[in-house]
């Protein structure tokens, strides 16, 4: 995968469709992604939830920003947004 310079954080859990589907995607984009596994640890899945104000997996932020889970990241592809926030300004400052 290529080095992106925005930062993109996904929580996610093992079995879960939705999270294989927006690796796949996030993937084919040629971004590098960091993924916070919240199977087994009831501590990240509150601080996801609190973070993103959802329960559900994937839950994806992007320079902080919070897209919301594979449907909305999806939402974005199909607009055509997904790309023009990835290319966005070199954000390699950002938290």
């Amino acid at each position: 995968m290529q080095k992106n310079a925005h930062k993109i954080e996904m929580y996610t859990a093992q079995y879960c469709g939705f999270c294989l589907r927006a690796r796949a995607l996030l993937k084919n984009k040629g971004v590098d992604w960091h993924e916070i596994h919240v199977d087994h640890d009831a501590d990240l899945r509150m601080a996801m939830a609190k973070r993103s104000g959802r329960r559900t997996v994937p839950q994806i932020f992007i320079d902080g920003r919070h897209i919301g889970g594979f449907d909305d990241l999806y939402a974005l592809e199909r607009r055509g947004e997904l790309d023009a926030l990835l290319q966005q300004g070199d954000t390699s400052s950002a938290a």
